[in-house]
């Protein structure tokens, strides 16, 4: 990976700097993610954005917290991959607690049953938006940007209509991504060695 625009100062500002993304973030944090750590705090180029969080999603466990261990890794070693991961959970956990606590009082309530409704669709909404402000980047994708469209436009139909479970997407559409990208990639090295 090359080097970030910026990074953090110091391990506190990595500590906040995801405190505050992960505060920022109901019902999905990935638009967050993108416009905080991309577009203010420029740690990541859209490209490498891109990079990290598809590997972020393949590896168990939340993708958002794979990214801050990451990340946290990249510019502090393992203290920063703790540090950024305390500040992906410490004050959303204690918020969740509580409001757990307080739907569990409420949840009959049909203003507190609409009010969840609605944040699902503003996570919806939210999750569209960052698709369509990166998809610019698809153009620097190995694959071509129409082989990668249609790589996804055909995961979205496999969710939607076909409702396939996560690990058979990984195995088969994923799978096609990465032999599609490879293969591009190959061919590229192929032709820088013979125009040297």
């Amino acid at each position: 990976m090359s080097e970030p625009p910026n990074k953090p100062a110091s391990l506190s500002e990595l500590f906040w700097a995801f405190n505050r993304l992960a505060l920022q973030g109901f019902g999905g944090v990935l638009a967050v993610a993108q416009r905080e750590l991309v577009e203010r705090l420029r740690w990541l180029s859209r490209e490498e954005f891109l990079d990290v969080f598809a590997v972020a999603q393949v590896l168990p466990g939340p993708n958002i917290l794979n990214l801050s261990l990451m990340l946290g890794d990249r510019f502090f070693g393992i203290r920063g991959a703790f540090t950024a991961m305390a500040g992906m959970l410490l004050f959303p956990l204690l918020i969740v607690i509580g409001m757990a606590a307080l739907y569990g009082e409420m949840a009959a309530h049909p203003v507190v049953a609409n009010t969840v409704r609605g944040m699902g669709a503003v996570s919806a909404g939210l999750i569209l938006a960052t698709a369509l402000k990166l998809a610019p980047s698809l153009k620097r994708s190995p694959m071509g940007a129409w082989p990668a469209l249609l790589l996804a436009l055909l995961t979205i139909a496999a969710v939607l209509w076909l409702r396939l479970p996560l690990p058979q997407l990984l195995l088969s559409l994923g799978g096609l991504g990465m032999f599609l990208a490879w293969r591009q990639l190959r061919r590229a090295r192929a032709e820088e060695s013979e125009n040297p």
